[in-house]
C-alpha cells in the first residue's frame, strides 16, 4: 500500500518535533540554538496552520524535514563545530569546518522546490524556463535576506553572535554562502523537477 500524503504528514510532524527536542538537549549554547532552529519552528507552524487548505506534496514535506534537521544539527553543535565535519576537516587538511556550506547548499536546494511548487500550484507561471528562473531568483533572495539577518544579529549582539555567524575568520564567507545556495537551487531544479511534478500530481489525485 503506497504511503499517502496524510501518512507522510504525520511522520513529518513526529520527526520535526523529535529533531527539535533532541537538538535542544544540552546544545553548545541556547542563544545560538534558538537563532538556528527558529526557521524550522516557523516553517512547522505555517505548515500546520495551512495543512487543511494547502497541503504540500510528499517531496516538499521530505525536503523540509531534511532542511530542518540540518538546522537542528547546526543549532545543537554550532555550524563551526559539528563533529563529523571536524573529522572531515582533519582528514582532508581543510582550514575550517565546512558544515555551514552544507547548510547554505540546503538553503538553496529545499526552497527551490518549495518555490517551484507554489508557483505551479498557484498558477503564477506555467512556462518551464520562467519557472526555473523565478525559483532560482527567490532562493537567491532568501539567501541574501538571511545574510542581512546574520549581519544585523552580529551588530546587535557583538561577540555572542560568532557561533551563529560561523565565519571562522573566512573573509569571503558571505559570498560563498550565497554561491552554495545558488548551486543548491540549480541542482534541485535541474535534477528533481520530474519527480517533483509526479509528487504534485499524486497530491492532486488525492485532493
Amino acid at each position: 500500500m503506497p504511503v499517502t500524503v496524510s501518512n507522510t504528514y504525520r511522520l513529518f510532524i513526529v520527526l520535526m518535533l523529535l529533531g527539535l527536542i533532541l537538538s535542544g538537549i544540552a546544545p553548545h549554547d541556547y542563544f545560538t540554538w534558538i537563532l538556528e532552529v527558529i526557521p524550522a519552528v516557523i516553517a512547522l507552524i505555517i505548515l500546520m496552520l495551512t495543512r487543511s487548505t494547502f497541503p504540500m506534496s510528499e517531496m516538499a514535506y521530505t525536503l523540509i524535514l531534511l532542511h530542518a534537521w540540518v538546522l537542528y544539527i547546526g543549532g545543537h553543535y554550532t555550524y563551526a563545530e559539528v563533529p563529523l565535519f571536524d573529522w572531515i576537516k582533519d582528514l582532508l587538511h581543510q582550514d575550517r569546518n565546512n558544515y555551514d556550506k552544507v547548510g547554505h547548499f540546503i538553503q538553496g536546494f529545499v526552497p527551490a522546490i518549495i518555490t517551484r511548487e507554489l508557483l505551479i500550484r498557484k498558477q503564477v507561471v506555467s512556462k518551464k524556463g520562467w519557472l526555473f528562473f523565478l525559483s532560482t531568483c527567490v532562493c537567491l533572495a532568501i539567501s541574501a535576506v538571511y545574510e542581512l539577518i546574520e549581519a544585523l544579529v552580529a551588530i546587535m549582539t557583538g561577540e555572542s553572535a560568532d557561533a551563529f555567524l560561523g565565519t571562522q575568520g573566512y573573509v569571503w564567507d558571505t559570498q560563498t554562502d550565497m554561491l552554495c545556495a545558488l548551486i543548491g537551487a540549480l541542482c534541485a531544479l535541474s535534477f528533481l523537477s520530474p519527480w517533483h511534478d509526479r509528487s504534485i500530481g499524486k497530491l492532486n489525485k488525492t485532493s
